[in-house]
């Protein structure tokens, strides 16, 4: 299939903004009980309760309800349906660690929706745009999950790999930076990132 142009692209971050803000969509309180059990089953009681900063952000849904706050409504919405999907799945979001690492991605997919209003003329768009960005900085900086540099992660990475030697295989290492107690557990790291690096630091052995 051939690519969007920017026009149809335009056209379908619009009608995904349209479904995000739109006041039509009820608050949880008021889903219907069939409705509030299919929620509870993505946080049953056999499972951890959902991160802080996840029912903090869920909370703060019905306060951007009330105060009709658009940019705040798209982008909670956007964080809650991608923890919703990803809830489905093999990775679902168990801790702030991993809710910051989305919120930054769907971060980085808003400054990218910016540049292509932007390019198309289209100011307004990129004025929302950057208010749900703003949004999402917010809750990052409030995470209290630690950031760390380049530096620092290449400073870990090869730390793993000299205490590994020189057969030092990436799945264990990554094991070993990212797991419980290793030296990036709990921290603001992109996963990618971090595998990116062992991947260089392993060839280069």
């Amino acid at each position: 299939m051939a690519a969007l142009r920017p026009s149809s692209r335009i056209a379908a971050r619009l009608l995904v903004r349209t479904r995000l803000s739109s006041p039509s969509i009820a608050p949880i309180s008021a889903l219907s009980p069939l409705s509030q059990r299919c929620n509870a089953r993505f946080y049953s009681s056999d499972e951890p309760p959902p991160p802080p900063l996840l029912q903090k952000i869920k909370a703060d849904l019905k306060a951007a309800m009330r105060a009709k706050d658009a940019a705040r409504l798209t982008a909670i919405r956007s964080v809650l349906s991608a923890t919703l999907n990803a809830s489905k799945t093999a990775n679902p979001i168990r801790t702030d660690a991993q809710l910051v690492a989305l919120l930054r991605k769907t971060q980085r997919a808003s400054d990218d929706a910016g540049a292509e209003f932007a390019a198309a003329g289209r100011q307004d768009l990129v004025d929302k745009e950057r208010a749900q960005a703003a949004v999402l900085e917010e809750y990052i900086a409030g995470s209290g999950i630690e950031e760390l540099s380049e530096d620092q992660l290449r400073a870990a990475v090869a730390d793993a790999v000299a205490a590994a030697g020189v057969h030092a295989k990436m799945g264990d290492l990554m094991k070993t930076l990212l797991g419980p107690g290793g030296p990036l557990e709990g921290k603001d790291v992109e996963k990618a990132q971090v595998a990116k690096m062992v991947r260089e630091a392993v060839g280069a052995n």
